[in-house]
């Protein structure tokens, strides 16, 4: 486990690296693995889930362990509401699950006024779940990134800022380093970069009058449930920004190909990437710590 003295030495540091693993809360599987890597491993921070099905269980653990930074993993897509169906109708099945398919969901919050009525709500119970935990909340991300999408930023700005997170995730990858370490899913990596960068670059336009931290630069994306012990060594070795933060998946059961697996467990445990962030001199911060450089 990290100890606290040097995540807060990320404050003082030109390089400081969040590392954190997504979808806590979300099975005990994951759970697990998010604590064990933080404990034994170099993981810094992790996005709690407030409607998974192992929510209690991940709350217990955090409370239980004080140096992991929590922060929320917004969910209005492919996953539970926390809201019942009647508040939101519009939104959630009749088990009270989101779709599963971004563009579906996206253009439903796009050009429906009723749907956008009934997100405001939903979000702000997520917010207020978290809230009740009596965890401190670290910071902003959403599930399949759709806490980026403009009618979404918008109303999680004030909320976010009004809930006390200190910052919030763009996911802005390099595109080039993603398609050097291999070609697989060329098409869907080149696709994904431009458009999640133009909404980013977007979103940052929106950010110059808040006080939250954003990462200048994040990877996680285009290798998303396959970040790999060589890849995450190349990433770590050329950092271009004083602030970044990488991204996992991590589980002790393979519980999606492109998602919560058993390999992104094993680089944040490997002593390979402890060293490397020794020999580069990287300090690793939680948002909470984060130095703030300009947006």
């Amino acid at each position: 486990m990290l100890s606290e003295s040097k995540i807060k030495a990320a404050s003082m540091s030109p390089k400081q690296v969040i590392i954190n693993g997504d979808d806590f809360g979300l099975s005990p599987a994951i759970n697990s693995a998010v604590i064990r890597a933080h404990r034994e491993g170099v993981l810094t921070s992790t996005s709690l889930m407030v409607a998974g099905e192992a929510f209690k269980e991940a709350v217990e653990l955090a409370r239980a362990t004080s140096t992991l930074a929590v922060g929320l993993h917004l969910v209005i897509s492919n996953g539970q509401a926390v809201l019942p169906r009647k508040d939101i109708p519009h939104l959630v099945d009749g088990n009270g699950r989101f779709p599963d398919m971004p563009l579906q969901v996206g253009l439903l919050y796009g050009f429906s006024h009723t749907a956008q009525a009934e997100l405001a709500r939903e979000m702000a119970a997520q917010f207020e779940r978290f809230t009740a935990t009596g965890l401190p909340l670290s910071h902003v991300d959403g599930h399949q990134h759709l806490h980026i999408h403009p009618m979404v930023f918008s109303r999680l700005l004030p909320l976010a800022e009004n809930f006390g997170a200190h910052g919030l995730r763009l996911p802005v990858d390099r595109l080039g380093q993603a398609l050097c370490y291999n070609h697989q899913r060329a098409i869907e990596k080149i696709t994904w970069a431009i458009a999640l960068g133009l909404v980013c670059r977007w979103c940052r336009s929106r950010l110059r009058d808040h006080s939250l931290s954003v990462p200048q630069q994040v990877h996680g994306l285009l290798q998303t449930g396959q970040m790999h012990k060589d890849y995450v060594v190349k990433v770590l070795r050329n950092l271009r920004k004083p602030t970044t933060e990488l991204f996992f998946h991590p589980s002790t059961t393979m519980l999606n190909p492109l998602g919560p697996n058993p390999g992104d467990l094993e680089t944040l445990l490997s002593l390979d990437i402890r060293r490397v962030i020794e020999e580069q001199n990287l300090h690793l911060a939680t948002y909470p710590t984060l130095k703030r450089f300009p947006t």
